[in-house]
């Protein structure tokens, strides 16, 4: 197989490992032993928006190919598909129109998630089981319930429209703090800082500070970093949501 075709196969797996939120030490070691087992010699550096690939031909020329991400999110099972994959060259190498045919498959391939409904009752236990964990009432716990309920269909539905994640954190911030300081008025025994400190634990970024951990392990300090910046960036997001709408509620009241 020509240099070109096992760029193409092996910046494809890459691309498809990055959009679904694989850590980046996975990503490199992945495309580079695509590489390797067509007999290439490769170097591949993953960053948060994109690929950069270098690999020496047969004639120990250097080419160098790059590949940009637009769109990201969670998918554990296209990740383990592309794992699969790779090890699948290793034992017996495919054809570049095997390999194609099988990164299509893995991109068309169904989304391994659970449905809406039971994403947002699972939202709505972790409110729950969280406000009891930080002293909350069962009343509290029960608020948390209606908070997150409502917190994560807004956040479905406006994650959809392709608004910057800044902006959906601080919304969804926003709607938990409202809504806490709401069901305080109407019912006075509700404290509102276990109904908001329980809710918002479904807006923690969890997988990314988790591949960031990962990769800082792995001693990849640049990308560990940068996935903590932006695990950062969405937990002030979250802070300023509820803190404009305690400052709002506060003030009116």
């Amino acid at each position: 197989m020509n240099v070109q075709n096992v760029i193409d196969i092996a910046l494809t797996a890459g691309e498809i490992l990055l959009e679904n939120g694989a850590e980046n030490y996975r990503i490199e070691d992945t495309v580079s032993k695509i590489c390797k087992s067509y007999g290439f010699n490769s170097e591949c550096i993953a960053m948060s928006n994109g690929l950069l690939l270098l690999v020496e031909d047969f004639n120990l020329e250097k080419i160098t190919s790059m590949k940009k991400i637009k769109e990201k999110h969670v998918d554990l099972y296209r990740i383990e598909l592309i794992n699969s994959f790779s090890r699948e060259i290793e034992k017996s190498l495919l054809t570049y129109e095997d390999a194609k045919k099988s990164l299509e498959k893995i991109k068309n391939a169904p989304n391994f998630t659970f449905s809406f409904k039971v994403r947002t009752f699972a939202s709505c236990m972790t409110g729950f089981i969280y406000t009891l964990f930080f002293n909350g009432s069962i009343l509290d716990g029960l608020i948390a319930i209606i908070v997150c309920l409502i917190t994560y269909i807004v956040f479905e539905k406006v994650s959809k429209l392709g608004f910057f994640q800044f902006l959906e954190s601080f919304l969804a911030g926003l709607l938990i703090g409202g809504l806490s300081m709401f069901f305080h008025t109407l019912i006075s025994t509700v404290n509102t800082h276990n109904v908001i400190a329980g809710s918002i634990m479904i807006l923690i970024p969890g997988v990314i500070l988790t591949n960031g951990i990962k990769d800082i392990i792995y001693g990849d300090f640049s990308a560990g970093c940068s996935k903590f910046f932006e695990a950062l960036l969405i937990i002030i997001a979250v802070g300023v949501g509820i803190g404009t709408s305690l400052f709002i509620g506060i003030n009116t009241l």
